[in-house]
């Protein structure tokens, strides 16, 4: 028989293992939550209350609303390597730009998940055809302040995704599927904050922030009947700067996410726009607190201007609902207007998918106020 569409999506569900929780929960494009820049990845892949870069067009669009300037960065990761697999690979090229007569600023961005080369046969192992599978998503965003403390910004994403361009004599559709998703964020930065009851200002080292992401409409690859939902996420986060003078900078941040993808009794899925609220309460409340993802990181920065960084975190997932759980490292340097990142995950398992896996990242930013 020809080789079944469902089996190439079960390939792309565990290749996109970032963020397993298939016992529970499966959708479409899960290649959306890949944490994609070596920076946040350096520090437990986590970022919502940071987002002071271009990549904050994916952890979180109001972080946008304080950047100054202008920022282009392309960061790469081949993906899974414990399989050894070099056009197993994913992309991601972002760009920012403040824009005053806008009062705001302004992003696009695009993530590519290489997924390779397949074979398609019948009964026999002859093949009919090659064919390469991929994913990808095109995003544009905006963001402002509401105060000098609070920023908001949304994005809008078009989707495609190729998993194979065939259909099969029992399905109508084939592999191949597009659509639409947007996000909106929340990001408080205050300059002065008092401690409740101590009377301690922190002055700005705190902020916080939310983001909810990949809102939208289910994927059709066979039938409506077979849609399968977005990886709608929403994640919360803090940052905290531990060190701030001329020359040393230390900022913890803490993040928790949740996907947002309520399964029915007949295997079927909740509409976005119900399981954005029905899937807080569709199962006890000790399995909902299990569901949420922890990414802790730190961030340590040297000289002023800073152009040397080190950076450790880790990740966490329970048990039950994808297991993920790993250690990340990294590092950076910044020079004039140039930039380099890079992470590693190191794993608590021997030859786990994840394990080893390195991101690499270029920058350039210009116009505005260096991190």
């Amino acid at each position: 028989m020809e080789k079944k569409l469902c089996s190439l999506a079960l390939l792309v569900a565990f290749c996109s293992v970032e963020i397993a929780t298939a016992q529970v929960a499966t959708s479409a494009v899960p290649f959306l939550l890949i944490a994609p820049n070596s920076r946040a990845s350096g520090m437990g892949e986590a970022g919502v209350a940071l987002a002071d870069d271009a990549a904050a067009s994916f952890w979180n669009p109001a972080g946008l609303a304080f950047q100054q300037g202008s920022e282009l960065s392309i960061s790469h990761a081949n993906w899974l390597p414990a399989f050894g697999l070099s056009d197993l690979f994913i992309d991601y090229l972002v760009y920012r730009k403040d824009m005053p007569e806008l009062d705001g600023t302004v992003s696009a961005s695009i993530t590519y998940l290489n997924l390779g080369e397949f074979n398609r046969t019948e009964n026999d192992p002859t093949v009919i055809e090659t064919f390469k599978g991929y994913e990808f998503a095109v995003t544009a965003g905006y963001a402002t302040k509401l105060s000098d403390a609070l920023g908001i910004g949304v994005n809008g994403r078009f989707i495609h995704s190729r998993l194979a361009p065939f259909g099969t004599a029992q399905e109508k559709g084939s592999g191949v599927s597009s659509g639409f998703s947007f996000d909106v964020g929340m990001l408080y930065k205050p300059r002065s904050l008092e401690i409740p009851f101590t009377g301690l200002d922190i002055g700005n080292r705190f902020s916080l922030g939310f983001n909810l992401s990949n809102i939208g409409p289910a994927l059709t690859y066979i039938d409506k009947a077979q849609a399968d939902p977005l990886p709608t996420n929403f994640r919360l986060g803090f940052a905290y700067k531990i060190l701030d003078s001329d020359f040393n900078n230390l900022t913890a941040i803490l993040d928790v996410s949740k996907l947002l993808v309520a399964k029915k009794e007949d295997g079927t899925s909740e509409p976005f726009y119900k399981a954005i609220f029905t899937a807080w309460a569709d199962k006890p409340l000790k399995q909902e607190l299990r569901e949420f993802v922890t990414g802790l990181g730190f961030e340590y920065w040297y000289g002023s201007p800073k152009w040397v960084a080190l950076r450790a975190g880790y990740f966490y997932e329970d048990p039950q609902f994808g297991n993920r759980k790993f250690l990340t490292f990294g590092a950076g340097v910044r020079y004039d207007i140039y930039g380099f990142d890079f992470s590693y995950i190191s794993t608590f398992e021997e030859q786990h998918p994840l394990g080893e896996t390195l991101r690499f990242t270029l920058l350039i930013s210009w116009g505005g106020v260096s991190i």
